[in-house]
């Protein structure tokens, strides 16, 4: 099999506020959801948008800084690659949600809210252990 390319980039306004939690080993992930939009005239003229939303999990020392320094409502910068997971629930139905790991972030918009503005990571193993929200 040749070599395929999984990369994401999207610049968009976090929808919530970031929530971290901890795999059973004690390394940190963080989510949000961040939504983009794009707007283009139709056919008929008229003007149009839509909105769309990613969630996004960051692993290690990423996940701590958007954990401390993004906020509900801030424009950000997301690089990253596309994963989708499955799990199923009590009842034995299945689910499955595509998520945007992340390996960058970088804060957009009033940078004097925050000192930090962007993480270029070290550690490529950010998705080694499963997590269950």
């Amino acid at each position: 099999m040749g070599r395929g390319l999984n990369k994401v980039m999207i610049i968009g306004v976090l929808g919530r506020d970031p929530e971290m939690r901890f795999t059973p080993s004690g390394r940190p992930v963080t989510s949000f959801s961040v939504a983009t939009s794009r707007s283009w005239t139709s056919a008929e003229g008229e003007r149009r948008e839509e909105v769309e939303w990613f969630n996004v999990v960051a692993w290690g020392a990423l996940a701590e800084i958007c954990k401390s320094h993004l906020n509900k409502g801030q424009q950000v910068y997301i690089e990253g690659r596309l994963q989708t997971r499955g799990w199923e629930d009590e009842t034995g139905k299945k689910h499955y949600r595509t998520e945007l790991v992340a390996n960058e972030m970088i804060l957009l918009g009033d940078r004097r809210a925050t000192e930090f503005n962007q993480y270029d990571p070290t550690d490529s193993s950010e998705d080694e252990e499963d997590y269950a929200f």
